[in-house]
């Protein structure tokens, strides 16, 4: 017979807490390079002032770092503060009604493919040893001992921002001269190439399509904001 053991849904929950902040990681990498290079090169097209693109990239990187520190918190707050709600809630109902839920157990058991005879002998054995873990383990997938963390979250994400932006800023205030925004275009292509592997490798999602998809929205973002940055074009200071 074919169980879980009380460590795999341990495993299980601390690699769902890794993927969380690895997601958010590249997610703030993916946003930096794309943000910041929309924003230098729509600036570089409105003037060659290094020290002027060199104030707008800096100025948005920490508005940007900052601001996805922020969201990827309330974010995961709101995650862990459901997960605690839910926990409650089974805890509750387990003192309030516990032969429902030795039922219902058996009945997620069941529909998890087990015999009925089968399903009922591993939900009194899990209910004996320890009912909570074996129902947040099936019904809700959450370990009680690891949460998601929000600072965790934050910090990969804003960390993650800051090292993606410094790819567009650090080409761009390069001394290139006139081929300075098609080198930017194509240092930020690939780091999108990158972002956008990971991504899919992450997510299990086809690499072809979810790397042209990041790189499309990259790519189109430089396009419009320097053609934005040329029409409103300064002379040189």
């Amino acid at each position: 017979m074919d169980t879980k053991t009380h460590d795999e849904p341990h495993s299980d929950s601390k690699a769902n807490s890794r993927s969380n902040w690895l997601r958010a990681a590249v997610l703030g990498s993916n946003d930096g390079i794309v943000s910041i290079a929309g924003l230098v090169v729509g600036v570089a097209g409105a003037t060659n002032s290094k020290l002027i693109i060199l104030a707008a990239g800096v100025a948005g990187i920490l508005a940007g770092a900052l601001s996805m520190a922020a969201g990827e918190y309330v974010s995961v707050s709101t995650q862990r503060d459901i997960e605690k709600t839910l926990l409650h809630k089974e805890r509750e109902e387990l003192r309030s009604q516990p032969k429902e839920e030795l039922e219902e157990l058996v009945s997620l058991y069941e529909a998890k493919g087990l015999k009925p005879s089968t399903a009922r002998i591993v939900a009194n054995e899990l209910t004996a040893k320890d009912a909570f873990a074996a129902h947040v383990d099936i019904e809700l997938n959450i370990d009680p001992n690891n949460l998601t963390n929000a600072w965790h979250a934050a910090y990969a994400s804003s960390i993650s921002f800051f090292i993606g932006s410094i790819i567009p800023l650090g080409v761009v205030m390069l001394p290139l001269g006139s081929v300075t925004i098609p080198v930017t275009f194509v240092s930020v292509i690939v780091a999108l190439v990158i972002t956008g592997y990971l991504s899919a490798k992450l997510a299990g999602t086809n690499l072809p399509k979810s790397i042209l998809r990041v790189v499309i929205g990259g790519a189109a973002a430089m396009l419009i904001t320097y053609t934005i940055g040329t029409l409103f074009g300064v002379s040189h200071l």
